[in-house]
Parts: C-alpha cells; sequence; structure tokens
C-alpha cells in the first residue's frame, strides 16, 4: 500500500501527531477539522461562522490537492451540542452541491479546544 501525506499551509497545522490528510487507494482522507484560523486559535463568532471555518480549512485541503467539495464522498461531523444540527444542515446545503456525500453527525462530550464542532472527511482523488 503507498500513502502520501498531505502538508499545506493552505490550512490551519494539525495540533497533535497526526497529518492533515493522507492519500492512499484513490481516496483522500483528511482528518478532523475544528475552527482554527491560521494562528492556531479557534475563530471568532457564532456557531455559523465556526463552522464555516471548519468546511473553509477542508476546502484548503481539498484544493491542495486540486480537489473541490464535490470530490467527497463520506463526512463524520461531531458536535458537543446537538442543537446545532439544524446551522450545519444549512452551511453544508449552503457550500455543497448535490447530490450530497455520505454523512454521519455524533453529539459528542467534548472537542480538541474546547471546539463545539469538529469535521473528518474522506474524497475521491478520482473523477
Amino acid at each position: 500500500m503507498v500513502k502520501t501525506i498531505v502538508v499545506t499551509d493552505k490550512a490551519p497545522q494539525a495540533i497533535g501527531p497526526y497529518s492533515q490528510a493522507v492519500k492512499s487507494n484513490g481516496l483522500l482522507f483528511l482528518s478532523g477539522q475544528i475552527p482554527l484560523v491560521t494562528n492556531g486559535e479557534i475563530c471568532k463568532g457564532d456557531f455559523e461562522a465556526r463552522t464555516r471555518q471548519v468546511f473553509s480549512n477542508i476546502k484548503g485541503i481539498l484544493q491542495s490537492q486540486g480537489l473541490t467539495f464535490n470530490s467527497i464522498i463520506k463526512v463524520n461531523v461531531y458536535l458537543t451540542d446537538i442543537n446545532n444540527f439544524a446551522v450545519v444542515n444549512h452551511v453544508m446545503e449552503d457550500l455543497l452541491d448535490t447530490p450530497y456525500p455520505a454523512r454521519a453527525l455524533v453529539e459528542v462530550s467534548a472537542l480538541p479546544k474546547n471546539s463545539d464542532i469538529e469535521v473528518e472527511a474522506v474524497a475521491s482523488v478520482t473523477p
């Protein structure tokens, strides 16, 4: 198995011992993204702004590999408050085209840096 580690300045650097993404067997596995900005801090603003920052980080990683949101085939969303479910839906409807990727969304007790959202994704690197 061949795997390629993805490192890009188009998204915040990893905050632990993991890669921003790993490419293998025609797939790009994006590590969970929280709403970090380039200085490593959580972005300012409401939950929608933080959700948009998460997807901006994902977009940066995708773009570094010549991909777009349309390349995403699976998304896992982690929320510390399930009441934000509708906001996530709204942002995804705004940013992603149909047909939407497969998705799981779960509530968790805590996330890194006291974030209230984390999103990981799998994208296809082949059309």
